[in-house]
């Protein structure tokens, strides 16, 4: 299966009638492996951020995550496993892989635990197959 069959299939899949925004698999070098067609352009040091915060947990909630130049308030996660924000009505998850970043973005009327399951599902499996 292709990367980009992942983001298609099972990241922008219709769950209760929602779907994410938009959605990508990214490298944890900032290359991206695929992406929804409105995924936003991230920036280097976007990625180098998150990655960041994956190995030191917190160093992302000063100054906010930011995902193609929007800023999210960083709100509870998953220490060195899954990193939530939130902007007004929507938000995102990144769920980090052993070689990928998982990244789901929301708006209502999707709920963040929506776009949280869906994103880590996916990232969950990813990890089992040793991605």
């Amino acid at each position: 299966m292709s990367w980009q069959t992942y983001v298609d299939d099972h990241l922008m899949c219709d769950i209760e009638g929602n779907h994410l925004s938009s959605a990508a698999i990214v490298g944890h070098d900032g290359i991206v492996w695929a992406q929804s067609p409105s995924f936003p352009q991230l920036k280097p040091e976007e990625v180098s951020a998150i990655m960041k915060d994956f190995n030191e947990p917190g160093s992302l909630a000063p100054t906010g995550l930011h995902l193609g130049g929007t800023k999210y308030m960083v709100i509870q996660g998953e220490p060195g496993d899954v990193i939530r924000g939130k902007k007004g009505p929507g938000g995102v998850t990144i769920k980090k892989t052993n070689q990928a970043l998982i990244i789901g973005i929301y708006d209502e009327p999707m709920t963040p635990g929506q776009c949280n399951m869906v994103v880590e599902r996916i990232g969950d499996y990813l990890v089992e197959q040793g991605m």
